[in-house]
């Protein structure tokens, strides 16, 4: 099943790139094809990894009062500084409202303590979203930043993505990153839990 899916894929991306070269615009190429030769490219990425440095993204982060979204540039905002990022599949969602989000705004304390200057929430729903999440969730009064990677540049950059017929999704993770390089990473893969606050605080005893 799984060599027929990547040929599938295969041929899917051998499809776009025949239409592109014969100049037909990608509208015309069918989503089917487009969706399955993007989601081939993502699978591509290596997933990131302590001692991975972040890549060089420009996130957004939503305004208050719908104002327009200001432009972040990742490096530039954690350069020199001890962060914690964490993602989540969707703003909203049950999982990320009830567990995910929360356990890092109950261990802002905890984590200033140790030595970590700023958290970051990064979900690929778009800057208004996710202002509206951090706004009514308490979590940007908790200190937290809420920033759009709308674009999935970051995810993708991580190797991270989750493949949807609406969106592209990330996967769920934390991550702690010193002068933007990792220095610990937390993945879902095997428990929801093990990319909680809780979990990244023993870490850094």
């Amino acid at each position: 099943e799984a060599l027929i899916t990547m040929v599938a894929r295969c041929a899917a991306l051998f499809l776009v790139i025949l239409a592109l070269a014969n100049g037909f615009p990608s509208a015309f190429v069918p989503s089917a094809a487009r969706s399955m030769s993007t989601s081939l490219a993502m699978s591509d990425a290596v997933e990131v990894e302590v001692g991975t440095k972040l890549p060089d993204v420009v996130l957004k982060e939503g305004q208050a009062d719908y104002g327009k979204p200001a432009d972040v540039n990742l490096l530039e905002l954690i350069k020199g500084k001890k962060v914690a990022i964490f993602a989540v599949p969707g703003a909203f969602t049950p999982g990320c409202s009830k567990s995910h989000l929360p356990s890092f705004i109950t261990a802002q304390d905890e984590l200033k303590a140790k030595g970590v200057e700023m958290t970051i929430c990064v979900a690929t729903n778009d800057a208004f979203v996710m202002e509206a999440w951090g706004r009514t969730s308490g979590g940007s009064d908790a200190g937290i930043l809420f920033l759009s990677d709308a674009d999935a540049s970051l995810t993708k950059a991580l190797g991270l993505t989750i493949d949807s017929d609406v969106m592209v999704r990330s996967k769920r993770y934390s991550l702690i990153a010193e002068d933007g390089v990792v220095t610990h990473y937390f993945s879902a893969a095997k428990e929801a839990s093990d990319t909680w606050a809780p979990k990244v605080l023993s870490a850094l005893e």
